[in-house]
């Protein structure tokens, strides 16, 4: 996965609130708002610890690595291509001889177990979690749309889902949670 490649529901809610909030701003202040305040820059230890989350490494049982990820492991990235703080992310990709059904029940269960607060209800594309660690606002994703992998995952005769950690590069709160 590229560092400048997110989900469609990391990628949603890292741009509606910025662009929504951009022309009201640009008329107060009369500045550009493209940087933010946080870059990439120097983000590489907070990624490792977003790498680090176990939920990355909590699949259901029966998940592996698609054929063609094999030993690929956690992936991480920053875009800082948006107004606002750059957003970091970990992410890994799993093929799964179940339904997505089992996968959001597993997920359901295991970040409720490790404090993760629910979103709105799962829908079949995804399901998103907060919290918050170490004053850190984290963001928990598990989707089921690949197109923006490359190579695309190979599951087999299973299903491919992926799960995603994000947060602000500077831990804030803004615009990391989960939306409808």
């Amino acid at each position: 996965m590229s560092s400048t490649t997110l989900t469609a529901t990391s990628l949603f809610r890292r741009t509606a609130l910025p662009a929504a909030l951009l022309p009201a701003a640009a008329l107060l202040t009369g500045c550009s708002l493209v940087d933010g305040g946080a870059s990439c820059e120097g983000s590489g230890a907070a990624r490792k610890d977003l790498a680090a989350q176990k939920m990355l490494s909590s699949p259901p049982a029966g998940a592996a690595d698609p054929a063609n990820y094999r030993g690929a492991g956690v992936s991480t990235g920053c875009d800082d291509g948006s107004a606002g703080p750059a957003w970091l992310y970990a992410a890994r990709v799993y093929a799964f001889p179940g339904t997505r059904q089992a996968v959001i029940d597993h997920y359901i269960r295991t970040a409720a177990a490790e404090g993760w607060q629910r979103g709105p209800a799962p829908q079949a594309g995804a399901a998103c979690w907060t919290r918050t660690d170490d004053g850190r606002h984290l963001v928990l994703d598990v989707g089921f749309q690949l197109d923006s992998w490359s190579p695309l995952p190979d599951p087999g005769k299973g299903i491919g889902y992926e799960v995603t950690v994000g947060s602000n590069a500077d831990g804030s709160a803004m615009a990391a949670h989960c939306t409808d």
